[in-house]
């Protein structure tokens, strides 16, 4: 049986290299790898799910023949409407490994992987001579850039700036850099209007807000989420006490008592234990009815999007400070990004 797969695999790979006999083009991805790929690439894995997110906005889907067995879970449900045609690609491994069977089989000539993707998968991966790029959307410093919680001197500086390296790397590999520029372009539009209106509340008034997930779990510094909800005018209540993405007590979240919590859409299920449960009602959040279920476009993961950053900061700072937003009608900027970038109308919680 072993002989079997491992004659198998050497087929395969027979195959799969004059794929890359190509001309080919030297890159470097965000954990500081230079890589050798194809000139033209038009077969990728992706292996992570915010890549995935990004090819669907460039318009690449074609080009994808695999991705992570549980993207609908990373990126929700709701997602498969967007991307119809995802249903139909190979699904394999995750964000931490992969099976390299299934992977020859689909001949890629790219495999995406997170920043983080353990050393031994990445050279397992090579090792098949398959190019493999990390995605960060990070800019770190060297010794931090192939970290999941890594240690940031100015996080708004890391995000921005690894935001639009990663989108412009991933615009260039599958050779759509118009698309990606368009996204980047879109990103900067949307936050200019947040920034004008939130300009003259001092920091001392800002609202305390909270990330809630699942069993306890939230974002603190380090992640996006925080300067999520710093662009939209509020105060992560965990961002002293937690570096990156942990777990917390009922306890802390009680002493924090935050005056808005947000759950992403993802996870619906946290909003309604939120509201039913008898230990969350001491919290000013629960006792005001200023829970919020986020859209599925304010991603307000550990990595941003540009649709969080363009739309969902929107979103966020009109439900913070409804005032100063009266005028802003979020179905139809939704309605607008989906149309551009998903190809779709936007069909999701206001």
């Amino acid at each position: 049986m072993k002989q079997q797969f491992w004659r198998a695999l050497a087929l395969s790979i027979v195959i799969f290299i004059p794929l890359t006999s190509q001309a080919s083009r030297l890159i470097t991805d965000q954990t500081g790898r230079q890589v050798t790929i194809p000139d033209r690439v038009d077969r990728v894995v992706v292996l992570q799910h915010q890549t995935l997110n990004l090819l669907v906005q460039m318009n690449a889907t074609d080009k994808i023949v695999g991705v992570m067995a549980n993207w609908k879970q990373q990126l929700g449900e709701g997602y498969a409407r967007l991307a119809p045609e995802l249903n139909q690609k190979a699904a394999l491994g995750d964000l931490t490994h992969v099976d390299p069977e299934k992977l020859v089989a689909l001949h890629p000539q790219v495999v995406f992987v997170t920043n983080y993707a353990p050393k031994a998968m990445i050279d397992t991966i090579s090792a098949l001579g398959i190019p493999v790029v990390a995605i960060s959307l990070r800019h770190d410093a060297a010794g931090e850039q192939d970290k999941m919680n890594p240690t940031m001197a100015d996080e708004e500086q890391a995000y921005d700036r690894g935001l639009r390296e990663g989108i412009t790397l991933i615009g260039d590999i599958v050779n759509k850099p118009q698309e990606a520029k368009a996204l980047i372009e879109a990103t900067d539009q949307g936050r200019k209007l947040v920034r004008e209106r939130l300009k003259s509340i001092p920091t001392g008034q800002r609202i305390r807000a909270y990330m809630a997930n699942p069993d306890l779990t939230t974002y603190g510094s380090g992640k996006y989420t925080g300067l999520m909800m710093a662009h939209a005018g509020a105060v992560n209540v965990a961002a002293e006490t937690v570096k990156g993405f942990k777990t917390v007590t009922m306890e802390q979240v009680i002493a924090w008592n935050p005056q808005v919590i947000f759950v992403q859409d993802r996870y619906p299920s946290v909003v309604n234990e939120i509201n039913a449960s008898p230990q969350w009602q001491v919290i000013d959040a629960v006792k005001n009815h200023r829970v919020y279920l986020m859209p599925d476009y304010a991603k307000a993961w550990g990595y941003p999007m540009p649709e969080a950053m363009g739309i969902g900061e929107l979103w966020m700072a009109k439900k913070l400070y409804p005032e100063q937003f009266r005028d802003v009608d979020m179905r139809k900027v939704a309605n607008d990004w989906y149309q551009r970038f998903y190809r779709t109308n936007y069909q999701g919680v206001d």
